[in-house]
């Protein structure tokens, strides 16, 4: 070994040692320095109230990918929209009545033909207008805040926005401007989820609104969860049913005169369940579950506790987990083939389904897909014979 490389290294060893003697007395006056903790990951935005995402399953990768879908930001022009690739029953026909109209949701009938239009999403109520064979769209009212459901009565139209319900009457005398609604009724939450409403007017003349629970699965107040009835002028409110989560549709059997409604089930139970229901009221103030209880039989696994499902009104058909459906009409004309009135006409009430060869002719082979469900198990439409 070379002699400098030893002086070298012992100079350094000794320079070392020199430096521990002297740093020991000095920290041996002050405490260690603590390790930094490792930053926190972000924490997520907090959802909005009554956001549909609420409740989804933290760490499932199948849930993740669930979620709303947007409606498109125009809409569709008449090539673009696929009616040849649509298959109907033998008998029926379809076609491009009007196009151009964007988030169209809700429609009503005038008597001269006008056929008015709501939207979920946009602020205004449109009519659309056959005359010489040409198609006008016109602005029935703007400035309205989500103007989902339309009621048509002695020509005067209903509109039920977020959070009060209005009226325009003569309304088709008056559709070369937009008017402005009068407005008959305020007593209604403003909450977004659930908040747009669907409305009919029944037998009895009176005007019938949904309003649903605040969120996907909410034990709600008095105020919601709900099917009300009020006067045509907005007075005599009161509650028809209870127990409603979100009823986007709802008629009266025309025999019997009793209510029917869709209830759509809760999200982020399963994929599977629970379903959406139809539901008939047989008497004022019966309760149909939720949130306590879901398509008739399956208590709700955060609110269920103490209740049973046996307290509730069970539903007359189950239609499917997450089939979303938008809407159910009585049909009584006579434009459909004739196999296909026997599953539509008004017969009397019955207590037993409809037998297999009706069942086999009055099945429906189209597909309704609600977002919380994957595209390739959508549930079929199904044709239901009257219970």
């Amino acid at each position: 070994m070379y002699p400098y490389l030893t002086a070298r290294r012992s100079i350094l060893l000794a320079g070392t040692i020199a430096g521990l003697l002297i740093a020991a007395p000095l920290s041996a006056q002050q405490p260690p320095t603590a390790a930094a903790p490792p930053a926190a990951a972000p924490a997520a935005p907090a959802l909005p109230p009554g956001s549909p995402l609420i409740g989804r399953p933290e760490g499932n990768e199948a849930a993740a990918k669930l979620a709303p879908v947007a409606p498109p930001p125009l809409p569709a022009t008449p090539d673009k929209l696929p009616t040849a690739q649509l298959k109907l029953p033998p008998g029926f026909h379809i076609e491009v009545y009007a196009s151009g109209i964007a988030n169209a949701r809700s429609m009503r009938l005038g008597t001269k033909g006008t056929l008015f239009l709501g939207t979920r999403f946009g602020n205004k109520v449109t009519a659309v207008v056959k005359k010489d064979g040409k198609t006008e769209i016109k602005t029935v009212a703007e400035g309205l805040y989500r103007p989902n459901g339309l009621a048509f009565k002695d020509g005067t139209l209903y509109i039920a926005e977020l959070s009060q319900i209005s009226k325009i009457e003569n309304v088709e005398d008056k559709l070369d401007k937009p008017q402005k609604p009068t407005v008959i009724y305020t007593d209604l939450p403003k909450d977004e989820a659930h908040g747009w409403k669907f409305i009919a007017i029944g037998p009895d003349n009176k005007l019938y609104l949904e309003v649903g629970q605040p969120g996907n699965n909410v034990l709600h107040d008095k105020d919601h969860g709900q099917i009300r009835r009020i006067n045509l002028d907005g007075s005599g409110a009161e509650v028809v049913a209870f127990g409603v989560r979100h009823s986007v549709g709802f008629d009266w059997n025309p025999v019997n005169k009793q209510l029917y409604f869709s209830d759509n089930g809760r999200d982020w139970l399963s994929e599977d369940a629970p379903e959406d229901k139809l539901n008939r009221v047989s008497k004022l103030g019966e309760d149909f579950g939720a949130p306590y209880c879901y398509q008739g039989n399956i208590p709700d696994p955060e609110f269920g506790w103490g209740h049973s499902c046996s307290e509730f009104t069970p539903p007359v058909a189950l239609t499917g987990p997450h089939s979303a459906g938008l809407g159910l009409r009585f049909y009584t004309g006579k434009h459909v083939p004739e196999e296909v009135q026997e599953c539509h006409l008004p017969r009397a009430p019955r207590l037993v389904e409809p037998d297999e060869e009706i069942r086999r002719r009055c099945s429906g082979n189209h597909a309704q897909q609600g977002w919380h469900r994957k595209v390739d198990r959508a549930i079929p439409y199904r044709l239901l014979g009257q219970q």
